[in-house]
C-alpha cells in the first residue's frame, strides 16, 4: 500500500496525514484524507459509497449525506486537472472514483521534521521512545520496557494526537540518536523521552517532553513511587505521564496556531487549537471569541469531532460563568455539538467529557455521570473526566464519592489554568461530607489559582465559620465584599438539586457576619 500519491500539482502523504499543492499544506480535516486515500489506493477503480464511508467512519452507522458533504469538500480543494475536469467523478449507482492517481513512494523515506508535515495545520504527532533503565540491575530492563509500553498505551486513548507505535518506537532502544533526527525518521513532530531509576522498593520516573523541530523542551517531571506491586505501579505511572503530557501539548498547538494564523495558512484544526487558547483564559469576550473558533471549525471540517466537541464545551461554560445571553439556546447546541462528537468518535474521552459538563448544566446529572464514566473507561489518565465524574456526583447529592473523583483528577493535572474551579468544587464536597478542614485547604488551593475567585472566599468563609473560627471567616468575607459581583454562579445546579446544602452554606454565612 502506498504512503505517498502524486497526481498533478497535489500529493498526499498518508504517513505524515497531509495534502499539499506545490509544496503548500492544505486545510483539509481526517476524515476527507481517509476518502481521499482510499480513492488514491484504487489507482483509479471505481470505490463504493459503503466503502468510503467504512473508511472515514470506521465502526459507525452515519448517513449518505455526510460522506456527499466531504466530497463536495474535497472537490473544492482539489480544484480541477489540467484539462479543466473534476479530480473525483461521480459514478451513478455505484460509487465514486479518481480520474488519475500515482503512488510515487511505497518506502515513505524520512520526511524533515521541519517541513509543512510537521507543522502543517494536521493533528499533532508524538512517539515515546524506550525508557532508559537507570537501576543498578540491569535485569530490571524489563520494567522500563512496560513503563514505556504502557506510556504508548495511555497516551493513544487521548485520540486527538497521533502516537507512534511501539514496534517502531522500540527501534530506538538502546541506540544513541539525537531528538531531531529520531522525529525526522519517524516523521513526528513532538518526542517523550524518560529513564526509570529503581532502587529498593522505591522508583523514580523522569521524563521530558521535547518539540524536535527546535529542540525545545515543553515539558519535564518526575514521578516517584514505593514500589508495591508491579503491574499496578506501572498503570499508575502511565497515568501520569500521561495525565501531565497531555494539557501540556494542547498548549504547544495552540501557539503553533496562532504563528500559522498569521500566516495566512488555517485549518480546522487551527481553529480549534487557536480557539482552545482563547477558552483556557476563562474570560467572558475570550469565551465568546473561542467559541466563534470552534463554529467555523465545524463549518471548515465537518468530519472534524475535536470542533464539535470544544463547541460544547464552551457553550457550557458561557452558561456556567454567567456569559450567555441565552442559556437555554446555548445549553442546546452544545448538547447537540457534543452528541455529535460522540457519534463521530465514540472512543474519544474529549467528546464524552462535552457531553459530561454541558449534561451538568441541564441538570441532567445521571447523564453526565455516565458520560463521565465512560470518558474515565476509555482513558483513565484523562484528568477532565474525574473532575466532571466528581462534580456530577457532587451536583447528585453524593460528596463522598465526589471527594475520590475530584482528588484523582486533580492529583493526574495539577497545572490546568481551570482548576480554580476545580478545588472550589472539591472544597465544598469536603464541606458537606462533613470535612471541613479539608474544604478550607481547597478553596485556599482555588484563590491561589485565581485570587480574585470571589465565589472561593465565600467557601472559605464558610469553612471557617463550621471550624468555629468566626474571626478569619469575617476577614474572608470583608475581602469578598469588596469584589464586584459575578455575572453569573456556577454552582447553579448545586443550590437547584442540593437546597439542604444550600441552607447549610447560608446558615454558615450568617454566623460568619454574625
Amino acid at each position: 500500500m502506498g504512503t505517498r500519491f502524486a497526481f498533478g500539482p497535489l500529493l498526499l502523504d498518508a504517513r505524515l496525514g497531509t495534502l499539499s499543492h506545490e509544496g503548500r499544506v492544505l486545510p483539509v480535516g481526517q476524515r476527507g484524507l481517509l476518502i481521499l486515500q482510499t480513492l488514491l489506493e484504487a489507482r483509479g477503480e471505481v470505490v463504493a459509497k459503503s466503502t468510503l464511508m467504512a473508511a472515514a467512519w470506521p465502526g459507525l452507522v452515519v448517513e449518505d449525506s455526510n460522506l456527499s458533504v466531504q466530497i463536495a469538500a474535497l472537490r473544492k480543494l482539489l480544484g480541477t486537472t489540467s484539462e479543466g475536469a473534476q479530480w473525483i467523478l461521480t459514478v451513478p449507482r455505484a460509487g465514486y472514483r479518481l480520474v488519475e492517481a500515482i503512488a510515487v513512494d511505497d518506502a515513505a523515506p524520512p520526511v524533515p521534521a521541519d517541513a509543512a508535515g510537521a507543522d502543517g495545520g494536521t493533528r499533532p504527532s508524538i512517539a515515546v521512545l524506550p525508557f532508559v533503565n537507570l537501576s543498578d540491575d540491569a535485569a530490571q530492563e524489563y520494567f522500563a520496557d512496560g513503563v514505556t509500553e504502557d506510556v504508548i498505551a495511555a497516551l493513544t486513548r487521548f485520540r486527538w494526537f497521533s502516537v507512534t507505535g511501539r514496534n517502531t518506537s522500540f527501534v530506538y532502544k538502546a541506540k544513541g540518536v539525537e531528538p531531531k533526527a529520531a522525529a525526522r525518521e519517524l516523521g513526528v513532530r513532538y518526542l517523550l523521552a524518560g529513564a526509570v531509576r529503581r532502587s529498593g522498593d522505591r522508583i523514580r520516573i523522569s521524563a521530558e517532553l521535547v518539540d524536535a523541530c527546535d529542540n525545545r523542551c515543553i515539558w519535564a517531571g518526575h514521578h516517584d513511587f514505593a514500589l508495591l506491586e508491579m503491574f499496578e505501579v506501572q498503570d499508575t505511572i502511565a497515568q501520569q505521564v500521561a495525565g501531565s503530557i497531555e494539557p501540556e501539548l494542547l498548549r504547544s498547538e495552540a501557539g503553533l496556531a496562532a504563528r500559522r494564523q498569521r500566516s495566512g495558512s488555517v485549518t480546522g484544526w487551527d481553529l480549534v487549537a487557536r480557539g482552545s487558547w482563547f477558552f483556557h483564559q476563562v474570560t467572558g469576550p475570550t469565551h465568546l471569541k473561542a467559541r466563534a473558533l470552534f463554529r467555523q471549525a465545524r463549518q471548515l471540517d465537518a468530519g472534524l469531532p475535536e470542533a464539535k466537541m470544544w463547541l460544547g464545551r464552551v457553550d457550557a461554560g458561557l452558561v456556567a460563568y454567567g456569559w450567555s445571553e441565552d442559556a437555554d439556546a446555548d445549553l442546546a447546541e452544545g448538547l447537540e455539538a457534543a452528541l455529535q462528537a460522540v457519534q463521530m468518535d465514540e472512543k474519544s474521552p474529549y467528546a464524552h467529557y462535552a457531553l459530561a459538563i454541558v449534561s451538568v448544566y441541564m441538570d441532567s446529572f445521571a447523564l453526565a455521570i455516565r458520560a463521565a464514566e465512560k470518558a474515565v473507561e476509555l482513558s483513565p489518565g484523562f484528568a477532565l473526566g474525574h473532575l466532571v465524574l466528581g462534580m456530577a456526583r457532587l451536583f447528585s447529592g453524593d460528596a463522598g464519592k465526589a471527594v475520590e473523583s475530584l482528588e484523582c483528577g486533580l492529583h493526574l493535572n495539577r497545572y490546568d489554568p481551570q482548576n480554580f474551579i476545580w478545588y472550589h468544587v472539591l472544597s465544598l464536597a469536603y464541606l458537606f461530607s462533613g470535612d471541613a478542614s479539608e474544604a478550607l485547604q481547597r478553596a485556599a488551593a482555588a484563590l491561589k489559582v485565581r485570587p480574585t475567585w470571589r465565589s472561593a472566599m465565600e467557601t472559605a468563609a464558610a469553612c471557617c465559620a463550621a471550624l468555629g473560627r468566626t474571626d478569619a471567616a469575617g476577614q474572608w468575607i470583608d475581602q469578598m465584599t469588596k469584589l464586584p459581583r459575578p455575572s453569573g454562579d456556577a454552582l447553579q445546579p448545586l443550590w437547584r438539586s442540593q437546597p439542604r446544602w444550600a441552607c447549610q452554606m447560608q446558615l454558615l454565612l450568617d454566623t460568619a457576619t454574625g
